[in-house]
């Protein structure tokens, strides 16, 4: 028998469904799902490689003993078996890069690095500019492939390592420098946080910038930009 809440639960899940249908799917959002999607198949196939590693280690140990594993064994390997499964499930895939790493990375894997430094540093960042951390992913994302064929000694190649792999991680490491109670407080006409907001919407329009050069083939215009990030509150500090 349906009570009342069964009904409120289901009209529920309607209208988040109705609203899901409703709602484009932004590039932010396909982003979300196909690194959800990786992840989730990444987890899987380590689950399942691990799992029949211990269950062909279980069965060759049962073909050399005379009695085979017997119960103990047995349960000895159902506890392998959790722990294994728990602990691909559970623990992250990889630790995140960090900005020693940044300096390292080639080229041409200098922007999905990025993306994943970036996104390690959400959580530490004020919500309003989450958005923008988004906008950038998805631009870094466009701008991996178009780096692949880039001579890592051309002058554009530098001026792109410059934006997203120092002043990027510069910007970022320099709010979090400031000591929170002070990320709301004004000085010289803006406080930490739009100054974090400003930074990083330039980032933003220069990678969108460099990426439509990119595609043009106009190198040449991508080395002579010399464009910098003025961070007020680096430069006080």
């Amino acid at each position: 028998m349906r009570t009342d809440v069964d009904r409120l639960s289901e009209r529920a899940n309607e209208l988040i469904a109705r609203s899901r249908a409703q709602r484009p799917e932004t590039a932010t959002d396909k982003r979300n799902r196909r690194a959800r999607e990786v992840e989730i198949g990444t987890r899987i196939g380590r689950i399942a490689a691990a799992d029949g590693l211990i269950i062909l280690g279980a069965i060759i140990a049962g073909l050399m003993m005379p009695t085979g594993i017997g119960m103990f064994g047995a349960f000895i390997v159902m506890v392998l078996l959790a722990v294994a499964t728990l602990t691909f499930a559970i623990f992250p895939l990889s630790s995140p890069p960090s900005v020693e790493t940044l300096s390292e990375t080639p080229l041409k894997a200098l922007p999905l690095t990025t993306e994943r430094w970036l996104e390690s540093q959400r959580l530490a960042l004020p919500p309003p500019v989450r958005s923008l951390i988004d906008s950038i992913g998805v631009k870094l994302e466009t701008l991996a492939p178009q780096l692949a064929t880039l001579d890592e000694n051309q002058p554009a190649a530098n001026e792109v390592r410059k934006l997203i792999g120092e002043q990027l991680p510069k910007l970022v490491n320099g709010y979090q420098r400031v000591p929170e109670p002070l990320r709301t407080v004004e000085r010289h006409g803006l406080t930490p946080d739009q100054q974090l907001a400003q930074g990083l919407q330039l980032i933003d329009d220069e990678i969108a910038e460099m990426t439509e050069q990119l595609a043009q083939g106009d190198l040449d215009a991508l080395s002579t930009r010399g464009r910098y990030l003025q961070i007020r509150y680096a430069e006080d500090s």
